[in-house]
């Protein structure tokens, strides 16, 4: 009886299945070894400051450059995430002191939001509101979570 022709695409199908599975065994590296990641809850904290980092760099381009203090927070972000994502002993003060002017910057610009939007609600004001809200929290449990573990960073 001769095969069908979807029996031959099955096997071929399988065949490249096989010698892909293979390949990937080979060459396919994690993403903690090709970006050279030393701790994993390290590579967690940088995705969330070079987020952050990237964010206040929007932020400063929408206020045409004028908020100096919001770049400069933006590049810390950013260095506390390469830091991080290396665990380097150095990026765990950069995130201590981080702490407490992203946190006056999250709060601020929760208050402005509320205060002069407050008689004009809006989904998308909504919205913003809940990403500073979920900010501020995140940079307090980053803290704690990094002022906890820092003995433990090389």
């Amino acid at each position: 009886m001769k095969p069908s022709w979807a029996t031959n695409v099955a096997k071929q199908i399988y065949g490249l299945a096989c010698t892909s599975n293979r390949l990937k065994k080979r060459h396919d590296k994690s993403l903690t070894s090709r970006f050279k990641v030393k701790r994993r809850d390290g590579l967690l904290l940088a995705v969330f400051y070079a987020v952050v980092g990237a964010l206040q760099l929007v932020v400063l381009a929408f206020s045409d450059f004028k908020m100096v203090s919001v770049g400069a927070l933006a590049v810390l972000s950013l260095i506390a995430a390469y830091g991080l994502v290396r665990a380097r002993k150095w990026s765990v003060w950069l995130v201590l002191m981080l702490f407490f002017p992203q946190v006056v910057f999250g709060a601020a610009s929760l208050y402005a939001s509320v205060a002069l939007y407050a008689l004009f609600p809006d989904m998308s004001l909504l919205l913003l509101n809940i990403a500073l809200a979920v900010f501020i929290v995140l940079s307090f449990a980053s803290f704690v979570y990094v002022a906890a573990k820092r003995k433990t960073f090389q």
